[in-house]
């Protein structure tokens, strides 16, 4: 693993050939196709939707009933109905589309990049960017080879309170910070059995299942539980967790860390689901020599409010908490925070208001410059990089000493091991973008 691929700035990015650029289409309109539509991705057509000079011109997914519906919705929002498809690769054939919107499960996310990078394409890219550490590392080279603007899908990174937070903490609001606490507490019931059943009618499944095993379908495999299992999401960790982790890590101004611990376990139920629902972690940096902490959790059920860090409905915790030398600062969500300082913890700064993180992403594509992303894939693949550390520990059943420099668990072999999953032909993931 060679670390200078996680370490691609925009600036490297710029000297790799990002040059003035016309879109394919006429009046500075983005022409954008979406990909994986039923859940996160209808808040991608909802988004572009209302975006002046930006058409939807193609949409794509394996289930034809959930495609037929969307291409439905754009219709009758007034706007041209789009090109239909359940195969991307035929779609990313249509020369005249400047951008894919991908939000496919996680196991899909950067073969589908590269794909679409290969393709001459832009491409938004939900969180997390991978599925692994091998493909933190080849979404972010294939970004420098191909020169087009990838976007991660941490939405955070958009919002204005969100952004004035950490610049108030860069500027020592808090003094210094040595703690970042993510908690991702969301009420999550259980998804019992499902038995083998036929493939649906209209569900295209060997697109679905892409890059992971072969594996009877089950309707707890396919949508949304696939959150639950190995070989195609990350635990409720890449999931909503993702987001918090990624704030933690901004926030405290760190990298890479030096030593991750994680113990957890799937508790109270007994049903299909792989990945843990109750995990702690702890990650360790030392970067310049300067010992910081960072600390996640995640929480299925019942549970208090921590520092009323919790959602409207009142039923979780989402956010994250920092403390430093001269006061604490408290982020929920995407959209706002607030502060106390001092050992009187006196109210300090806050904020509420939200950003748009597609917005940004069609700024960046229609000027085709990568500095202005506020969610570089860079910066999504080292927090990726962090959420994969995290459950290896937690599957190996142990603490993992982590090298930076030779992107490595130090005399661990088996930790290594899943650092690249088994492709399943020809849904693979290249080692040479």
């Amino acid at each position: 693993m060679n670390r200078r691929y996680f370490l691609m700035g925009t600036g490297a990015l710029a000297a790799a050939g990002f040059k003035s650029h016309l879109l394919a289409s006429p009046n500075d309109t983005v022409r954008i196709a979406c990909v994986g539509v039923r859940g996160q991705g209808k808040s991608h057509i909802q988004q572009y939707l209302q975006m002046k000079n930006v058409e939807i011109a193609a949409i794509c997914d394996i289930d034809e009933s959930i495609l037929n519906d969307r291409l439905d919705m754009v219709e009758k929002s007034g706007a041209k109905r789009p090109q239909g498809y359940w195969e991307i690769r035929k779609l990313l054939e249509d020369k005249s589309i400047d951008a894919i919107s991908i939000a496919t499960p996680n196991h899909s996310h950067t073969l589908q990049t590269i794909w679409s990078l290969q393709a001459g394409k832009h491409v938004y890219c939900e969180k997390p960017c991978s599925h692994d550490i091998f493909e933190s590392r080849q979404i972010v080279a294939a970004t420098a080879k191909y020169g087009k603007i990838v976007q991660h899908g941490t939405n955070s990174r958009s919002g204005v309170a969100i952004r004035e937070a950490m610049d108030k903490m860069n500027a020592g609001l808090i003094g210094d910070v040595y703690h970042a606490r993510g908690l991702c507490y969301k009420w999550r019931d259980t998804i019992g059995r499902k038995p083998i059943e036929p493939v649906p009618a209209g569900v295209h499944y060997d697109q679905w299942l892409g890059p992971a095993p072969l594996h009877a379908f089950t309707q707890n495999r396919f949508h949304y539980n696939w959150h639950w299992f190995w070989d195609y999401g990350n635990g409720d960790f890449g999931n909503q967790g993702i987001h918090e982790l990624d704030i933690a890590r901004w926030g405290l101004g760190v990298k890479y860390p030096s030593k991750i611990s994680a113990i957890g376990g799937h508790f109270m139920f007994d049903d299909d689901q792989e990945t843990p629902n109750t995990l702690s972690i702890g990650y360790e940096f030392n970067e310049g020599g300067k010992k910081k902490l960072m600390t996640y959790e995640v929480r299925h059920w019942m549970t208090n409010f921590e520092d009323t860090i919790h959602n409207a409905s009142d039923t979780g915790s989402v956010g994250n908490i920092f403390y430093g030398t001269q006061g604490y600062l408290c982020v929920q969500w995407y959209d706002r925070y607030w502060s106390y300082l001092g050992k009187k913890k006196e109210p300090g700064p806050s904020r509420i208001e939200a950003g748009n993180n597609w917005v940004n992403f069609i700024d960046a594509v229609r000027a085709n410059d990568p500095a202005l992303r506020n969610a570089p894939i860079e910066e999504g693949a080292i927090s990726a990089t962090l959420m994969h550390l995290g459950n290896i520990s937690y599957r190996v059943g142990r603490t993992l000493n982590f090298d930076s420099e030779r992107m490595e668990c130090i005399g661990d072999p088996e930790a290594n091991a899943l650092f690249r999953r088994q492709y399943r032909p020809p849904y693979v993931v290249p080692a040479n973008v």
